[in-house]
C-alpha cells in the first residue's frame, strides 16, 4: 500500500483534530465541548452532505449505474448483519451477536465525509448519488437485526407481548438522524441550483471547519471508550478490524460487477466497511436491552472508526486500483 495515501489523509486537518481530541485524554487536559455543541455539529454535518447531495442528484438525474448503485447498498446493509451474526455468535450470546451486527451492518456519516475529503485531496469526482446510498444503509440493519434476535432467541414466545414492530421501524426510519439526511436530500432536489446557490455559504464555505470541531470531538469520546475495550477481548477487537476489511472487499467487488467509477466504489465501500456509533445503538439500546452498549459502541466507535480513517480509506483506494476500477 502507497504509504503516502496514509500520510495525505492522516495529515488532513479534520482528522488532525481527532488525534488532538484523543491526545487530550490521553495528556489529562481539561479541554472540554459543551454537550450541546457536539449534537449540532452531528446534525449540520448530516444536512449539508444530504443537501449537497440531493442537489448534485437533481442536476445528474437517475440512470442505471444509479439505480443499481442504491439497490447494491440495500443489499449491502441487509447482507453485512446477517452473516456478523454468524461470526459473532462464535463467542457470544444472540442478543449481543445481533447488536453488534447491527452496528456493522449501518453505516458511519463521518467515515464517509472523511473519504470524500479524501478523494478530494486526490482530485477525485465522486456522485452526489452516494448520499442517497448513505441514507438507504442506515435503517435496512436495524430490522435484519431485530429480526436476528427474534429468530434466535431461546424466549421468542415469552417475548412477543412485550415487542412492537410499530416502535422497530419508527426508530429504524424516522430516527432523527435519519430523518433528517433523507430530508435534506429532498430539499436539495426540489430546490435545485437556486436553492444551492443561496445555500452554498452555510452548506459548504464553513463545512471542513465543522467538521473538525466534530472530530476533536469524537476524538476525545474516542479516548474515553479505549477502556471499554478490556471488556471485549481479542475475539472481538480482530472484528472491529479484520470485518470493515472483509465488508469493504466485498462492496468493491460489487462495486466492481456494477461498474461505478473510482470515487464512487471507494465511498461504496467506506459505507459497506464502517459501523454506526449513533443511530443503530440508538435503536439497539431501545429494541434489545438485553445486549451490552459497552461492547458495540465502544467497537465501532474505538477502533473501527479509527481504524478506518487512519488506514481503511487509503487501504480500500489501493484496492480499488489494484482490481483495476
Amino acid at each position: 500500500m502507497n504509504s503516502s495515501l496514509i500520510l495525505s489523509n492522516i495529515l488532513n486537518p479534520p482528522v488532525l483534530f481527532f488525534f488532538l481530541g484523543m491526545l487530550a485524554i490521553f495528556c489529562k487536559s481539561d479541554l472540554d465541548i459543551p454537550q450541546p455543541l457536539p449534537k449540532l455539529f452531528s446534525l449540520y454535518l448530516l444536512l449539508a452532505i444530504g443537501f449537497k447531495g440531493g442537489y448534485e442528484i437533481e442536476e445528474s438525474g437517475i440512470n442505471p449505474e444509479i439505480a443499481l448503485t442504491l439497490l447494491a447498498a440495500i443489499f449491502m446493509a441487509s447482507a453485512v448483519p446477517i452473516y456478523s451474526f454468524f461470526v459473532l455468535r462464535i463467542k457470544l450470546d444472540s442478543y449481543n451477536a445481533a447488536a453488534i451486527a447491527a452496528t456493522y451492518g449501518s453505516i458511519s456519516a463521518v467515515t464517509f465525509i472523511t473519504a470524500q475529503s479524501f478523494l478530494k485531496i486526490l482530485n477525485i469526482s465522486s456522485g452526489g448519488h452516494m448520499v442517497a446510498a448513505l441514507a438507504l444503509m442506515e435503517s435496512p440493519a436495524i430490522i435484519v437485526g431485530i429480526v436476528l434476535v427474534r429468530l434466535f432467541t431461546q424466549n421468542k414466545d415469552e417475548e412477543k407481548g412485550e415487542f412492537s414492530w410499530g416502535e422497530v421501524l419508527r426508530e429504524a426510519f424516522l430516527n432523527g438522524s435519519v430523518f433528517l439526511l433523507v430530508g435534506s436530500v429532498l430539499v436539495g432536489i426540489l430546490t435545485g441550483e437556486r436553492g444551492w446557490e443561496k445555500l452554498h455559504p452555510f452548506t459548504q464555505d464553513i463545512f471542513y471547519g465543522v467538521l473538525a470541531f466534530f472530530l476533536l470531538d469524537m476524538g476525545m469520546v474516542a479516548a474515553r471508550r479505549i477502556k471499554d475495550l478490556k471488556r471485549t477481548g481479542s475475539f472481538l477487537i480482530a472484528f472491529s478490524v479484520f470485518m470493515p476489511v472483509a465488508n469493504a472487499i466485498f462492496g468493491i467487488i460489487l462495486a466492481k460487477f456494477i461498474g461505478i467509477s473510482q470515487g464512487n466504489a471507494l465511498l461504496f465501500a467506506v459505507l459497506c466497511a464502517s459501523a454506526s456509533y449513533i443511530a443503530v445503538p440508538a435503536a439497539m439500546r431501545i429494541t434489545v436491552p438485553e445486549a451490552n452498549p459497552s461492547l458495540y459502541v465502544s467497537m465501532a466507535l474505538a477502533l473501527t472508526f479509527p481504524f478506518n480513517i487512519i488506514v481503511g480509506i487509503p487501504l480500500y483506494f489501493n484496492i480499488i486500483k489494484l482490481i483495476g476500477i
